[in-house]
């Protein structure tokens, strides 16, 4: 499905390639740009339609995203999946529940994210939910660019997964040739 998943991304020019400062403070030679792809809901709907049969008869009541492309996924999912969605804000290093929101004890839910690279948003969240005690049943994203080699004590399904490179910036050999480093993405880069 990795390469499918990847032709989505590559028709909708979400698959870039060039030299990226990532929010961790690496730098690679691909991007995905999510948005280029969430921007379609008859591609996320179905995107979501494949992430919720990943969790068969698990019985999530909560979907759980990260702001922003996070939420956008949680709100399709939980649709489909029957259940209701959450959004966790950033605040500082951790995330948190505002608006209203908030889980109970036990309660059943999935966290998902866009792009996982380094896990941080996941971390996030996951560490959130585990402060109200909730049920965390798995852990889904639409790429895992890590190539499946971020852990967490949670099951993770990702639709996609590949191994993109990731340099640190004395390392990076596209620094080395000069070639120009763009940022993209909301979140600051860590320097």
């Amino acid at each position: 499905m990795s390469e499918e998943i990847l032709s989505v991304f590559e028709r909708a020019g979400a698959y870039l390639r060039g030299h990226f400062l990532l929010t961790s403070g690496r730098h690679s030679d691909v991007y995905f740009e999510k948005f280029m792809v969430l921007q379609h809901p008859d591609v996320l709907t179905e995107l979501c339609a494949r992430m919720a049969a990943l969790f068969p008869r698990r019985e999530i009541q909560t979907v759980v995203g990260p702001t922003l492309g996070g939420a956008l996924i949680a709100y399709e999912l939980a649709r489909q999946l029957d259940s209701r969605a959450v959004y966790a804000e950033a605040d500082g290093d951790q995330r948190v529940l505002r608006r209203g929101f908030a889980l109970d004890p036990g309660e059943r839910i999935l966290i998902c994210d866009d792009i996982l690279t380094t896990g941080r948003s996941l971390r996030e969240v996951v560490a959130m939910a585990e402060g109200y005690r909730s049920e965390i049943m798995g852990l889904t994203v639409l790429l895992d660019r890590s190539g499946g080699k971020t852990k967490f004590d949670y099951t993770l399904e990702a639709l996609a997964s590949v191994e993109a490179a990731a340099w640190d910036p004395a390392d990076c050999p596209l620094c080395k040739k000069g070639e120009p480093l763009t940022k993209r993405g909301s979140r600051q880069s860590v320097a």
